[in-house]
């Protein structure tokens, strides 16, 4: 259980090994670019839970890799999502025209009792979540449309240089094997 909310060695070395497995995986450079904002995407939703769920769903209709599009939900972390829901409140309450007052009144002691007996949970949660989901689909978008841009670029970059290695060595081993030819 503690390995899943923080790393046993480091966040550095976490975040390394992500990295080369999203490089690894062997798809196109545009698929997986595509899985991975996907799941930046997911992270920005106020779903908990669901996150992969929904980045596979994103992945598919973007034509992303499944398993760049798990990787990317890392994005969203116990040190990220306080940053991650405050932002997207804001962002989605500011884009509603919402007063903050709003949904602080759903939240105190007489709104929930009222709430909980009146079996309105949208009266408790709605103004809370909708701005989260219109600020988190803002936010979660362009950070996935950065995510895509970056990791594209390194992908791409990476796979040329891994062809690269293996031309250098196929060459190598056609020249080893006819020098082996010559001398017999």
């Amino acid at each position: 259980m503690r390995t899943a909310l923080w790393p046993r060695r480091s966040w550095g070395r976490s975040m390394r090994y992500f990295r080369k497995r999203v490089m690894r995986l062997s798809a196109t450079p545009h698929a997986i670019a595509a899985g991975v904002a996907a799941g930046v995407f997911a992270s920005f939703t106020p779903f908990i839970g669901l996150h992969f769920i929904l980045s596979f769903v994103v992945a598919f209709v973007i034509a992303g890799n499944f398993i760049a599009a798990a990787l990317g939900t890392a994005v969203g972390n116990p040190l990220t999502f306080p940053l991650i829901w405050a932002a997207s409140f804001e962002v989605g309450r500011r884009v509603l025209g919402r007063e903050m007052t709003e949904a602080a009144s759903s939240f105190t002691e007489s709104g929930v009792s009222a709430g909980l007996l009146a079996d309105s949970w949208d009266k408790i949660f709605w103004p809370v979540i909708f701005p989260m989901v219109v600020g988190g689909a803002l936010i979660g978008s362009v950070a996935g449309l950065i995510a895509y841009f970056i990791t594209r670029y390194v992908v791409t970059a990476y796979q040329t240089a891994r062809r690269a290695r293996f031309q250098q060595k196929l060459e190598a081993m056609r020249a080893e094997k006819a020098n082996i030819r010559q001398e017999s």
